[in-house]
């Protein structure tokens, strides 16, 4: 039998071996590792909400009014007020009939594609879809199929292919990001709608790395790119630009019913906090359309200005224009990214390296990743320090 040590001795040896960073202190643009402050630039907090005076007051008076815990599943006990106003909301903020609210983003994915789709159905992955997609579409037992990223010509030929398997009582699901996680670059959505609505399939986007960010009043990038009404199933997080934590998916109301009863992640969870709840309803309702979503929106947008013409005065610039918050430094060696990344801890700056499985094999990365909240010197300062390595 295969030994723990053993594998243990083998992700070692590929540079592959993962451990936690012990952090202290709330999630902000500073944070202590142990006795030493790191410039924390490997955060999802697009948007400075995390650990913001207002965002502390919406969860603390909701803590006040609906206590800490769920108790039980919504299915049994715990559908509380919060969730369905949240839930409301969300339907209306996104334009379609209903909305569906899960534990966390991974839930929400996990559970909405393996809800949707069966033995007998297809699913059609683009190659970089977020690790929770993957996991969907494989518990699923629906016939999994991948294209190349972005890449119309294949996706075109599998719609094809999977219209005429499905028959007409299977269903065709394609999925695909509105933000690349890892890369921070976008679907083409144009593209992908087209080729979707031509053949008759169902699309399912996810806006985690997009909401609260693009479109009007956060709505994502859908809706920036005036698509919001061609896509099937909104997906998202409450995890990033919200500054809490959760995920939902928004779509048809009998679509949103099938997976509120066939979602084994939601069925069997229980339900998330309502204070949270209450919490990210406030975000979605006070926040994001208001005028301090614009201006933090604004100041995020400036801070990937100041990093791209500064990277580029230090003279490393980067490959290509950054379209969102996400900015890898492509170094391919995962030994040449941890190192990279360990010299940038010397300097006092916190930026991730991700490695395979994360992304793919001999495209080992730095992920830089900007806020709102970071300072303008900060940012020069870290730009200059990738721009040594």
């Amino acid at each position: 039998m295969r030994s723990f040590e053993s594998e243990l001795t083998s992700l070692k040896g590929d540079a592959l071996h993962r451990s936690l960073r012990p952090l202290k202190g709330p999630q902000m643009p500073k944070i202590l590792s142990g006795t030493r402050e790191l410039h924390n630039f490997s955060s999802n907090d697009y948007l400075g909400l995390a650990a913001s005076d207002v965002v502390r007051a919406m969860l603390t008076d909701a803590v006040r009014k609906y206590g800490a815990g769920s108790g039980a599943s919504r299915l049994v006990c715990g559908d509380l007020e919060p969730h369905r106003m949240l839930e409301s909301q969300l339907a209306k903020l996104k334009g379609t009939e209903a909305a569906i609210a899960f534990s966390t983003g991974y839930a929400a994915a996990v559970g909405t594609v393996s809800a949707l789709v069966r033995r007998g159905d297809v699913v059609i992955l683009d190659k970089l879809c977020h690790a929770s997609l993957i996991d969907g579409a494989r518990l699923s037992g629906a016939t999994v199929r991948v294209f190349p990223h972005n890449h119309l010509d294949k996706l075109e030929r599998l719609l094809e292919s999977s219209m005429d398997a499905a028959g007409d009582d299977g269903r065709v699901l394609v999925v695909a990001e509105s933000v690349y996680s890892m890369d921070g670059d976008w679907a083409d959505l144009f593209g992908i709608v087209r080729l979707t609505k031509a053949a008759g399939a169902l699309l399912l986007l996810d806006e985690a790395h997009a909401f609260g960010i693009f479109g009007k009043d956060g709505r994502g990038l859908a809706d920036k790119l005036g698509l919001a009404r061609k896509v099937d199933f909104h997906l998202g997080t409450f995890s990033k630009a919200a500054g809490l934590s959760g995920g939902y998916v928004c779509g048809s109301e009998a679509g949103v019913d099938i997976i509120l009863n066939r979602a084994r992640s939601f069925i069997y969870s229980t339900a998330p906090p309502p204070a949270i709840a209450a919490a990210a309803h406030d975000v979605i309702t006070r926040i994001f359309p208001g005028a301090m979503g614009e201006r933090r929106r604004s100041e995020l947008w400036n801070n990937v200005r100041v990093f791209t013409e500064a990277i580029a005065d230090a003279g490393s610039p980067l490959l290509r224009e950054p379209t969102s918050a996400i900015i890898p430094v492509i170094l391919g060696d995962n030994e040449r990214a941890l190192a990279a990344a360990s010299r940038l801890e010397t300097s006092g700056f916190l930026v991730p390296a991700i490695r395979y499985p994360t992304v793919p094999a001999g495209q080992a990365r730095l992920r830089v990743t900007l806020s709102a909240n970071h300072a303008e010197g900060d940012i020069i300062a870290l730009a200059r320090a990738i721009a040594k390595i």
